[in-house]
């Protein structure tokens, strides 16, 4: 996206509670306050919540809606920090190195220097992030519960200062401050110094009528009548007492998914026998789709009065 035709920041929540609706993202207020307040006070706001809830989504909505470049850190286990900051082109320095040499140069301090220019270095997101010219990027450091403690401890200086060091060129600040956004699943606890450097909210599974009208949303060839039961199914596979017989509920884009998949199938009333056959969709793990039985989906698709 083009920096110089970026969005201003929405005036107000209610204002950009519309804004995330018209890229399609349905925020409730409580989300939309948390971002907000992130926009205004340019502090990193940290997501958690269930996989599926729509914490990475949101970090592309809110790029469309500031129309600012989305620049992405995916963490997993292991992940060092020259892949999240930068490297410097070896090959390039070798190079420039022999050819000094072959040059007959004897100040090699000042072909030291020159290889430490800025066309050696390769910019990883976070540097990415930081030098990115007004009114700045958006920075979605995903999952990073999967990164190891150690790399957390790295975190600190971009968190609390949008700046990082480089031992080679020093201290770089942000050009302009970049909109961070940290996910977790919460696979284990983050460290309590990263919090303390972040805005923090729980993003749950939604509601019925945002969970309806996401499917509205997302797939709009559905009938009212399908999007309703689909948004009522879910929903109720993720309360109890269902939800106890799953290792992990469905998220919002299976419900998105499984929605598309009932319309390719020409479905008018969702019936045990279509659950039976597209529980593959909603589920990613065997033995949830096992334990999705035909007199569970039966159950499920009774109407909420008919529980007791």
């Amino acid at each position: 996206m083009n920096s110089l035709n970026a969005a201003p920041v929405p005036a107000s929540i209610d204002a950009l509670v519309q804004a995330l609706q018209s890229v399609g993202y349905f925020a409730d207020r409580r989300l939309a306050t948390a971002v907000f307040l992130a926009l205004k006070l340019q502090r990193p706001l940290l997501l958690e919540g269930e996989p599926g809830v729509g914490k990475t989504a949101l970090a592309k909505a809110l790029s469309e809606v500031l129309s600012r470049s989305l620049i992405r850190l995916q963490c997993y286990d292991g992940l060092e920090q020259r892949e999240a900051l930068y490297e410097w082109n070896y090959a390039a320095q070798l190079l420039h190195m022999r050819a000094a040499e072959g040059q007959g140069s004897a100040d090699m301090a000042q072909v030291e220097r020159e290889v430490y220019q800025d066309r050696y270095l390769i910019r990883r997101p976070l540097l990415q992030a930081l030098q990115a010219p007004a009114p700045g990027a958006v920075l979605l450091i995903d999952e990073v519960d999967r990164a190891d403690e150690p790399f957390e401890a790295f975190l600190l200086e971009y968190l609390g200062e949008y700046q990082v060091s480089i031992p080679e060129i020093g201290t770089v600040r942000a050009t302009a401050t970049p909109v961070t956004l940290l996910t977790s699943n919460r696979t284990r606890d983050l460290h309590d110094a990263v919090k303390r450097r972040c805005l923090y909210h729980w993003l749950d599974y939604p509601e019925r009528e945002r969970e309806l009208a996401i499917v509205r949303a997302q797939v709009p060839g559905a009938s009212e009548a399908l999007a309703v039961q689909v948004a009522e199914f879910v929903g109720r596979l993720r309360s109890q007492p269902f939800a106890n017989a799953f290792q992990r509920a469905p998220g919002i884009a299976e419900s998105v998914e499984w929605a598309k998949a009932l319309v390719a199938l020409d479905t008018i009333v969702v019936d045990p026998e279509v659950v039976s056959d597209t529980a593959g969709i909603l589920f990613k793990q065997r033995e949830d789709v096992a334990a999705l039985t035909r007199d569970m989906a039966v159950q499920l698709l009774q109407p909420a009065d008919a529980d007791a």
